[in-house]
């Protein structure tokens, strides 16, 4: 890391403290309720109670455990928990897979979990990927944040990880999550947009959130457009305990790597896959489990004790903060493998019910404001959603372990417990389950003390640091894509004084990041950026949080598409599915009619894919094999030349005979070194495992 000076909070004193969030709010520019001169109304709870302070949940100190005497965030949580029924109201979209997960490395050291200490143990479980926003009849494909949830069938009971596919978040406190979560929706006067972030009411909410800052890096960034499931991180998001056998407890962070390594698409790709097939990512996660190729992923550990922490020039209970990898490095533990597609979709993927608070004996919560305020409301949710007390007996959330309760009754009770008692302790049952001090969930023995109150903890000033440190981890191609999502997601807003907001806030992260989103937005001068809470630290970059730095050197995953018709070459085709398949890719082919396709010399060709319903968005790498004929009259259809236009504009490698030629100068295309001969196999899957980077400054115009 780069300078460690320790950043200052929320001020000195708790009077600073306290106000903090709202000195940031106004330096954002936003203006205090006047409540007292009778310009606003006060804020109130749906029992009149006047609030003071909509930002922070009750904690029994700065930095400790949120209470449950704070009924303000409970109503406010409770009824937004409550506003949709029966879909989710976030990551309503989502893709569910069997499968398990097997231990590698025990962290028999640190804790008491089974799952974590048994060795060659194989736990089945069940994973969601899901996107945020929008409802479940949206696309797949729009810039947001992916769930990541994961549901272990344990020894023990079932534990759910619980996170999304970037390691951090916008807020800092649950309090505010119900304001995000309406913020980001679709605007409640018109009913649009769905599933997307670029309207005013989110970013007037971001701009006056300025802890929001480092998560908008990431969401403006490539990772929030995969280009599949199969090909993202997933990450716990907070810090976690693991206890061991004599109650001592170690923080962690739970990471996802996936085998097949990273890779988005292009914002104007994704735009297009979402017109092509809305299913997009469902279908890759479909055709790949079926198909006996099962995606997995390395889950990956960062241990560290509480002394570690405190040097730490961040909060590690900030959930707008991560913990870079070159400081705490990963520790590989364990593998997922995801092979059994559900049986029925509603009865598993839609009725399964994830929960934070899920937990073995091992593992802990740490006091993370944001992880606090998870723990009550996702049961909250699933109580809604799934109409009973009783949504654990269905059979996606049931346990594969025995358990046994004296909770009865209640809509849909599925079981038929037996005998006259249904409380513990009694006398009258001796074979009704009792508590087990012995092995049973132990709590971290953890101090804690202090005035209970609504103070965030000033080590959570800090708010653009590592915006910062994001932006400069990441290569000038991911800079400008990020950038150019910036100008785009705010050339969408009505009001000027949002945009201006939010290029003030990205002066404070980069200067030439703002000026080139400024500029983007022909807003001239730059607009003044708000006086940060904490001084911004420059950390050095970390090449981890780069996309095409961790790119893998492969096509295992990927998808290849032959554009073909009558009287194309049946050798030339063959030798590149054969190269393509070896590679690890599925191949598809594709020509103006499905069916069947005659080869030059008589002999057939089958047809995955009919050009119009097939564009090249659909492949990593397209191959044009293409009689005179039959490019004489692709030549005249615009689908085919929008076929190899789009591939070049995409960055994908192309490959192409005499007939492909014709195509290429038909769509204006100039090739470059990622353009081959389809003679030349060897040279089309190199080119083929990845994006031809250079190419897009000749392309594209980005900010």
């Amino acid at each position: 890391m780069g300078e460690k000076s320790k950043p200052r909070g929320h001020g000195t004193s708790r009077r600073k403290n306290a106000t903090t969030q709202r000195d940031a709010h106004v330096a954002a520019g936003g203006d205090l309720h006047q409540v007292a001169g009778g310009k606003r109304p006060a804020l109130t709870t749906n029992q009149g109670t006047t609030i003071s302070d909509n930002q922070n949940s009750l904690r029994a100190n700065t930095k400790g455990p949120t209470l449950l005497e704070d009924f303000v965030l409970r109503e406010k949580i409770m009824h937004f928990d409550h506003e949709r029924i029966p879909e989710r109201i976030v990551h309503a979209r989502g893709t569910g897979v069997h499968g398990f997960f097997e231990l590698t490395t025990s962290l028999e050291r640190y804790t008491t979990a089974k799952i974590l200490t048994e060795v060659g143990e194989k736990t089945p479980l069940f994973a969601r990927f899901s996107t945020v926003a929008g409802g479940a009849g949206s696309v797949d494909t729009p810039r947001d944040v992916r769930g990541f949830a994961v549901k272990f069938y344990t020894k023990e009971g079932n534990w759910d990880l619980v996170g999304n596919n970037v390691p951090v978040f916008f807020i800092q406190d649950a309090i505010k999550f119900p304001d995000l979560v309406h913020a980001v929706k679709m605007e409640p006067d018109r009913g649009f947009p769905q599933s997307a972030s670029a309207h005013d009411t989110f970013w007037d909410y971001i701009s006056l959130t300025p802890e929001s800052m480092h998560m908008v890096m990431w969401i403006m960034s490539d990772r929030t457009i995969p280009r599949s499931l199969r090909m993202i991180e997933g990450f716990g998001v907070h810090s976690f305990r693991l206890i061991d056998r004599k109650g001592a407890s170690t923080f962690v962070k739970f990471h996802w790597r996936p085998k097949l390594g990273l890779q988005s698409t292009l914002w104007d790709e994704a735009v297009k896959i979402a017109g092509a097939d809305p299913d997009f990512h469902r279908r890759d996660m479909f055709e790949a489990v079926t198909a006996g190729n099962p995606p997995e992923w390395e889950l990956a550990v960062q241990l560290f004790t509480q002394e570690q922490a405190d040097e730490f020039p961040f909060d590690h209970l900030d959930a707008t903060k991560l913990i870079p990898e070159e400081l705490v490095p990963l520790q590989v533990i364990g593998r997922m493998v995801l092979d059994r597609w559900p049986n029925n979709f509603f009865a598993e993927t839609e009725q399964v019910a994830f929960c934070p608070a899920n937990i073995v004996p091992g593992i802990d919560f740490s006091n993370d404001p944001l992880l606090q305020g998870r723990l009550f409301s996702y049961l909250d949710t699933q109580l809604s959603r799934l109409g009973s007390a009783n949504f654990h007996q269905i059979p996606i959330n049931a346990p594969k372990c025995p358990f046994a309760n004296q909770q009865r009754d209640g809509h849909m009770q599925m079981t038929q417990p037996v005998g006259r008692v249904a409380y513990e302790p009694n006398s009258l049952s001796p074979d009704s389950p009792r508590e087990a001090a012995s092995g049973g969930f132990a709590s971290a023995a953890i101090p804690e003390t202090g005035d209970k109150s609504r103070i965030r903890a000033e080590s959570f000033a800090d708010h653009y640091s590592q915006a910062r440190q994001f932006y400069l981890s990441q290569t000038p191609y991911e800079q400008a894509h990020l950038a150019s999502a910036l100008v785009f997601e705010l050339s969408k807003l009505e009001h000027l004084h949002i945009r201006e907001a939010m290029v003030g806030h990205l002066r404070n992260i980069d200067e030439d990041l703002a000026a080139r989103v400024a500029a983007g937005l022909a807003l001239t001068p730059l607009p003044t950026a708000p006086a940060p809470a904490a001084p911004v630290q420059k950390f050095d970059p970390s090449p981890a949080l780069q996309i095409i730095g961790k790119m893998k050197d492969t096509l295992a995953g990927r998808a290849v598409g032959i554009l073909i018709a009558d009287g194309s070459d049946g050798k030339a085709i063959e030798k590149i599915r054969k190269a393509a398949k070896a590679a690890g890719a599925t191949v598809k082919v594709v020509a103006p009619k499905v069916g069947r396709v005659e080869l030059a010399g008589g002999s057939v060709a089958a047809v995955d894919g009919q050009l119009a319903g097939t564009p090249s968005v659909m492949f990593d790498a397209v191959a044009i094999v293409l009689s005179d004929a039959g490019a004489k009259t692709l030549s005249k259809e615009s689908a085919a030349i929008a076929f190899v236009a789009d591939a070049f504009v995409h960055l994908k490698a192309i490959a192409v005979d005499a007939g492909g030629q014709v195509l290429l100068r038909k769509a204006g295309v100039k090739p470059d070194a990622g353009v081959v001969d389809c003679a030349d196999v060897k040279g089309f899957i190199t080119a083929a495992k990845t994006r031809q980077w250079e190419r897009e400054k000749s392309v594209r115009m980005l900010a």
